[in-house]
């Protein structure tokens, strides 16, 4: 069972939602996957995504590289949901903390790469015609994004969007599961101008 938050209405009218809980359960049309470029589903939220969701989103996923090749951060892939409540997995690949960008400080980079997968699988939610959507806290398990910053970006990134495009998503969600993620990104929603 999940737990919302945090909620608030953008001048756009998109609800967004801050929630504890489990993202394989939410009931959202997407969830994203914080996904690696060649969506190996190995370990992490997207193990727990395949293992809750079917061997067909793996088989889905390895589809998709065949055709299209490493999915880029700012054009994420997209599956079917499987077994999952949710429709469609949207496979958002996050940036590795350290890894920057040339001729970017340590965190410019990664925080550009991180704003260009949110809003590109908000993007992706547009085009296939979505009402909602919820999100994990991409790249900051074993990507090591500092959390704060990351739930900073993130939310920065999802106001942006809906205030640069016209969009028939309604509903937003962050889903987060463990304390340490919650509280740094309570303190992010905290601190973000909406």
């Amino acid at each position: 069972m999940s737990t919302v938050l945090a909620e608030n209405v953008l001048p756009t009218s998109q609800r967004i939602q801050l929630v504890q809980g489990d993202l394989t359960a939410e009931t959202t049309d997407a969830i994203v996957n914080a996904a690696n470029a060649h969506l190996m589903h190995g370990g992490g939220v997207a193990g727990a995504i395949v293992r809750a969701g079917g061997q067909v989103i793996q088989e889905e996923s390895d589809a998709w590289i065949r055709e299209h090749g490493p999915v880029l951060h700012e054009r994420p892939a997209w599956t079917s949901g499987g077994r999952l409540k949710a429709k469609y997995v949207i496979h958002a690949v996050g940036p590795v903390w350290g890894e920057g960008s040339p001729g970017s400080s340590t965190g410019t980079g990664e925080d550009a790469k991180l704003e260009a997968a949110i809003q590109g699988s908000l993007q992706v939610a547009d085009e296939l015609r979505l009402a909602s959507i919820s999100f994990p806290a991409i790249s900051t398990g074993i990507f090591g994004f500092p959390k704060e910053r990351a739930g900073k970006v993130m939310l920065a990134a999802i106001a942006a969007y809906f205030s640069q495009h016209q969009s028939g998503i309604q509903t937003v969600r962050v889903v987060l599961f463990d304390v340490p993620t919650i509280n740094a990104f309570k303190e992010a929603w905290r601190r973000t101008d909406w």
